[in-house]
C-alpha cells in the first residue's frame, strides 16, 4: 500500500501554561521522525486563528537546539487565542474556510492543544471534515491549568501549578507567622479554578496537618457561607496567632452566584471574575476588624516554568509525541490521554480516549476529595495529586535568569486570495 505524505497543522489553544510548549515539542519532534508520512509541520498563529487567516508558520526553519530548548519555555510559542466555533449545522462559515485552507497547503493532520472548549473545537472540525468527505486526522493534546478535563488521570499544566500554588503557600504562611502578633493577621491568596477547586485543594500539600497552612481552603463546589467562614477565621487566630486562607476564583454564593462575578464575558461565553481575594479581605476587616493582606496568583501560577513538576513536564511532552504518533496510524477524532497505573510508586501510561465524550464536560473535584466541613482536603485527594508535583526540572540559567527560547516563526505566503 502506498503511503501518501501529507503536511500537518499544531496549534495552542485557550490560557497557556508552563508546559504547553513541552508538548509542542513533542508534536514538532515527533512529527520530523516521521518523515514517511509527515512532509512539514505548520503552526497556526494564534490558535486556530492562524489556519482562519492563513497566518501558517514553517516549524522546519526552527533549529534542533531551539526545538528542544522549547520543552523548558513557558507561554505558547506560537500564540493562543480564545475562538469558539459555532454549530456548523448552523453556521459553516469557518468550517468551510478551514477544509479550503486544509487542501491548499494538503493538511492531512491536524493537533489542537488545549482545554476542554479545544478538545470540543477538535471534535467539530473532525465532524465536519468526515461530513464533508475531507480525510484528516484530528487529534485533541490536552492543557489545562483547571485539571477540568474528563477521562484523564490529570491535565498537563495541573501538576506545575499545583507545585507553585503548594509552595507559595507554605512559604507566604512563614512569613504571616512571623509578623502575626503586631502586624497582618490575615493572608488570602487567590488561585484559578472557575467551576473547580483542584488548584485550591493543592494548597494543602506542603503542610499535612491542618494546624498550619492553609487553615481555610475555599472551593468553587461548596458553597460561600458567610458566617461559617468568618467564624473559622477567627478560631484560627484564636488558636494559632493568625490565619492562611487560599480561595478559588471560582467561590460561589448560596445562590449560586460567583462572589467575585464581573459581569463581563469571554469569548467562550465564561464569566469574568473579578477578584474574590480583594472580596474576602474586605468582609473580614468589616466584619471582624482584622489586618488582611491578599495576593491574586494569576498568570504567575500558570507560568512558572521555574518551579515546573518534573511528571508535568514528562507527561506534557509525552503526549505531544504520542498525538503524533497515533495520528500517523490512522486514529481520529481522539484525545491522547493519561491513565494512572500506580499510585506508589506513582505510574501512568498513555492512551486515547473519544473527543465526542471529552468535549464541554468538566471534571469537578470529587467531594470526598473535601473535608467534611468543606475546609480543606482528605487524605485520598493527597493520595491524588502528590505524585503529580514530584520532581524538578529546572531551566538552564545565565546571570541568574532562566534561559528561554524564541522561534523564528516565519509565516509562508498565503495560497488562497
Amino acid at each position: 500500500m502506498k503511503i501518501i505524505k501529507r503536511n500537518a497543522f499544531y496549534a495552542q489553544s485557550g490560557g497557556v501554561t508552563s508546559v504547553i510548549n513541552a508538548s509542542a515539542c513533542g508534536v514538532i519532534e515527533s512529527s520530523r521522525k516521521h518523515k514517511k508520512y509527515i512532509n512539514k509541520l505548520y503552526a497556526g498563529k494564534n490558535g486556530i486563528l492562524g489556519a482562519l487567516k492563513q497566518e501558517l508558520i514553517d516549524t522546519s526553519l526552527e533549529s534542533t537546539k531551539d526545538v528542544k530548548n522549547l520543552k523548558n519555555t513557558p507561554g505558547g510559542i506560537f500564540g493562543s487565542c480564545r475562538y469558539k466555533l459555532k454549530d456548523y449545522k448552523k453556521d459553516a462559515t469557518d468550517y468551510e474556510t478551514l477544509v479550503k485552507v486544509f487542501d491548499a497547503y494538503n493538511i492531512g493532520y491536524f493537533f489542537y492543544n488545549g482545554g476542554g472548549d479545544s478538545q470540543d473545537t477538535t471534535n467539530k472540525i473532525s465532524e465536519y471534515c468526515s461530513h464533508k468527505g475531507y480525510d484528516i486526522k484530528c487529534i485533541g493534546i490536552p492543557k489545562t491549568v483547571d485539571n477540568d478535563l474528563p477521562l484523564i488521570d490529570c491535565s498537563p499544566g495541573f501538576g506545575s501549578v499545583a507545585k507553585y500554588t503548594a509552595i507559595s503557600t507554605v512559604e507566604a504562611g512563614l512569613d504571616v507567622a512571623s509578623m502575626c502578633e503586631t502586624s497582618t493577621k490575615v493572608f488570602i491568596l487567590e488561585v484559578m479554578g472557575r467551576h473547580a477547586g483542584w488548584i485550591a485543594a493543592s494548597s494543602a500539600l506542603a503542610n499535612e496537618s491542618r494546624n498550619k497552612p492553609p487553615h481555610i481552603i475555599l472551593f468553587p463546589e461548596i458553597k460561600f457561607n458567610e458566617t461559617l467562614f468568618l467564624n473559622k477565621v477567627n478560631e484560627s487566630i484564636n488558636r494559632f496567632g493568625y490565619c492562611v486562607v487560599v480561595a478559588s476564583e471560582g467561590v460561589k454564593n448560596r445562590k449560586g452566584k460567583f462572589l467575585a462575578e464581573s459581569g463581563a464575558k469571554d469569548a467562550f461565553g465564561h464569566s469574568q471574575l473579578g477578584g474574590v481575594a480583594p472580596y474576602l479581605a474586605e468582609l473580614i476587616k468589616t466584619k471582624k476588624g482584622h489586618k488582611c493582606h491578599w495576593a491574586v496568583a494569576d498568570y504567575l501560577q500558570r507560568s512558572a516554568r521555574h518551579i515546573a513538576s518534573k511528571t508535568d513536564v514528562e507527561q506534557a511532552y509525552a503526549l505531544g509525541v504520542y498525538a503524533v504518533d497515533i495520528a500517523v496510524r490512522g486514529k481520529n477524532a481522539v484525545m491522547a490521554s493519561i491513565k494512572r497505573v500506580s499510585n506508589k510508586p506513582y505510574r501512568w501510561k498513555l492512551a486515547s480516549v473519544p473527543l465526542s465524550k471529552v468535549a464541554n464536560v468538566e471534571k469537578k473535584l470529587p467531594r470526598k476529595y473535601i473535608s467534611s466541613d468543606g475546609y480543606h482536603i482528605t487524605k485520598s485527594c493527597r493520595d491524588y495529586i502528590e505524585p503529580l508535583i514530584k520532581g524538578e526540572d529546572y531551566p538552564k540559567f545565565r546571570n541568574g535568569t532562566p534561559i528561554y527560547t524564541s522561534f523564528k516563526n516565519k509565516k509562508v505566503p498565503k495560497k488562497i486570495k
